[in-house]
Order: structure tokens, then sequence, then C-alpha cells
């Protein structure tokens, strides 16, 4: 405890560090500003009711920061980007281009992919705009606007989907941890209090064992979050004798961190986002009467309220793409030969191919256990919301997540900063 506050203090008391943390501050008052500025032409109490009965909108308002609760500006957040990063990120896989660009250009070569990351965003988030848009005026919440207004709209939310993009990418710079990771996060710590209200308000005495049942289950999943992100398995490294400036060092060991969950937060991202795509390409395509895109919202629809099939598609979906980031983040071949040219090897293994096909198996075992545990978890509360009927569940799990992983390498990039301050 002694060192946690060492290093608190000294994370006060450096200027560098300070100004980071104020960075993320002013960001996220600026964010929650933007959040509460609503688009013209809402009725509040249709949009309350329209809320209150989809699960859809409760998991969209999550990438949105809280901004869809009330067709804000920024209504959209950062869930253009996102996809648009998903893109990019299965574009590695498909176009050896591409790969190259993102993993062995350096740093400009990701300065590009991050480019197109945030050109490919824009009109996807016209695309958005426009399906949101029709679905929320179809269902009367947005009332009394022309051609012109709903035009204004698109490019209102089209720009605030853009600025919290910008902002995200400034705090990820400037600031301490992902900026997106950050914003998503600030969103669900502000429905909280609202959270809490309707709880109090709703309270039922007969049922507190209920209740205690559900905190107690969120405190383990919490603990059990914290425990499996931060396990790793140190892999022991070896370096042989070299000369330098006419001295010769001997032999040094070190060791090789391999974290169980190298992938964090961004497989629940990822996953949610694919589930969420569908509905978001029907709304868009409502506006054109086709015939069977009524039966197909129909078809979507029951499978989002079908808890089974939306809780076994969910965790699949994060299995697989816990493998992906994994497999897009951490190429073995690479890591082989930088120890190879380092002169490390790791005890008992050749250098080379040898060493490449070892951290590739044991980096698909630890990432299956972290995958298993992480798809567990995300679904743990859609589990919870079928035997109890609380619909709420599955998305306050989800948030749960999300905030866990967030607050935990947020201080982990603190801890970074603070040692390489010492």
């Amino acid at each position: 405890m002694q060192t946690f506050f060492q290093k608190l203090k000294i994370a006060f008391t450096d200027r560098t560090i300070r100004n980071r943390i104020l960075f993320i501050f002013g960001a996220l008052i600026v964010f929650r500003l933007l959040a509460s500025i609503p688009i013209p032409g809402v009725d509040q109490t249709v949009l309350e009711q329209f809320f209150s009965n989809n699960q859809f909108l409760g998991l969209l308002n999550i990438f949105s920061g809280g901004g869809l609760a009330n067709l804000s500006i920024v209504m959209l957040g950062v869930g253009p980007f996102i996809t648009a990063s998903i893109i990019m990120q299965l574009m590695t896989v498909m176009s050896p281009a591409v790969k190259s660009m993102n993993t062995e250009e350096g740093e400009a070569g990701k300065a590009k992919f991050t480019q197109y990351s945030r050109m490919l965003t824009l009109p996807l988030a016209v695309l958005q705009g426009f399906g949101f848009l029709t679905l929320l005026q179809s269902q009367g919440v947005l009332v009394g606007l022309s051609t012109f207004d709903f035009i204004l709209n698109i490019i209102l939310i089209v720009s605030g989907s853009i600025l919290l993009m910008w902002i995200g990418e400034l705090v990820t710079e400037y600031g301490i941890g992902n900026g997106v990771s950050i914003i998503i996060f600030a969103g669900i710590v502000a429905t909280l209090p609202s959270t809490a209200s309707q709880l109090f308000f709703s309270y039922d005495p007969s049922q507190l064992p209920l209740y205690l049942g559900f905190g107690l289950i969120a405190l383990a999943v919490i603990y059990a979050v914290v425990i499996m992100t931060e396990a790793e398995r140190p892999v022991p490294v070896t370096y042989s004798k070299e000369s330098r400036g006419g001295s010769t060092y001997g032999k040094s060991a070190s060791y090789l961190p391999m974290r169980l969950n190298q992938a964090g937060v961004i497989p629940i991202i990822f996953a949610l986002s694919i589930i969420l795509f569908p509905q978001m390409i029907l709304n868009i395509l409502t506006a054109f009467n086709l015939p069977w895109v009524a039966d197909a919202n129909t078809v979507v629809t029951d499978f989002l309220n079908n808890q089974w099939a939306y809780g076994a598609t969910y965790f699949i979906l994060v299995i697989l793409f816990t493998f992906f980031y994994t497999a897009v983040t951490f190429d073995p071949d690479n890591v082989a030969k930088n120890l190879q040219r380092s002169g490390g090897f790791i005890p008992g293994i050749r250098p080379g191919a040898q060493t490449s096909e070892y951290l590739g198996n044991l980096v698909t075992r630890l990432t299956l256990v972290g995958a298993l545990f992480l798809g567990f978890v995300a679904v743990l509360p859609v589990g919870m919301q079928i035997a109890t009927g609380i619909t709420a569940l599955a998305i306050g799990g989800t948030a749960i997540l999300i905030v866990v992983q967030v607050v935990l390498d947020l201080i982990r990039r603190l801890d970074a900063q603070v040692s390489m301050r010492e």
C-alpha cells in the first residue's frame, strides 16, 4: 500500500503526468457537454417509451457513451470509428499490403493505417445517421421535420461523431490510455446516478435476497476479471555474451511476459458491433420501402430478443475476436526475429523457426483460456437474465466488463508512466 500511495503522489506532483490526467478530465467534460445537447425535433416522452422497450438501443447507447439516450449531437458516439477499425483489422487478414502497412512499415505505416480508418469513418457515420434518423422518424420520436431539417440533423450527428473520434485520439496522444475506450467508459459511468435512482425508487423489500445475490455476483465477476486480466506467463529469455566498446558482457537473464488476455476489452466491443451491425443496415434500408426489409427486420429483432441465440452468438464472437485481435497484435515470427537479432534465446528452444513455433503454440493455449473466460463473463448476465427475467442485466453486465477492463488498463498505463519518471 505504501508503494501505491508513493506512486499516486508522484503522479500528482509530476507536472507531465498531472497534465495528462487533467487533459483527460477536460476532454471528458467537453464530451459530456456535447452529450447533453439534443438534436432538433425530439419528442422526449415518445423517446423514453421507445428507449425503455428496446434492448438494441440500450446496447447501442453503450457505444455512444450515453449520448443516444437523449438523441444528442454525439448520439452515434464512436460507433462508426469502431466499425471502421474492425473493417481495417479484417483487411489485414485479407490483404497482405494492408497487413504490411500496419505491422512492418513502422510508425509511418501505422499512421497511414489509422488515416484510412478515419476516412472510412465518415461514410459509415453518414449511413448510420441516416438509418437511425429514419427509424426514429418512423416511430414518432422525431416529429415536424422537413427534408432540410432531416439533412441538417444528419450533418449534426455525423459532425458530432467525427468530433468525438478526434477527441478520443487527442486523449490517446496527450492523455493516458486508449481515448475511445475512455469515452465509452465515461458514458457508462455517467449513467450510474440515474440507474441508482431507479433502483432506489423501485426497491421492493421482498426482492432483497435477489439484489444481494446480484451484488455478490458482480463483486465476484469484478475480482475474477482483475485476476485474469493481470495474469501472465513469464517466458525465460537468456542473452548470450556480446562485445561492445572493447568490453565483453556476460550472459544475462530476463523474461518475456505473455498475458492471458492480451486483447483486453476490444473483443467485447468488436463482438457487440458485429451483433448490432445487421440492425443498423436494416434501419438504413427501411427508408427505401423494400418489401423484404420488414421481414428481415422481424427476424433480426426476434434473434436479439431470443436470449439463447443471442447469448450463444455473443459467446462465439467474443472467443473469435479474442483470437483474431491477439493474432493481429502479437506476431510470433517478429518476436522470434527480434530475439535472435538481440542475441536472446529461450532456454531449450533453438532460435528462429523453433522459437516462433513455441511462442505460437504458447500464445494459442493462453488465448484459449483467456477467450473462454472472457466469453463466459460476457454471457453470464444473459444467463442471469434468462433465469430472472430482468432485461437490464445483459446491458449492465457488458457495461461492468468494459468499465473494469478500462480501469485496469488506465492503472497499468499510469503505473508505467510513474515508473518511467522514477
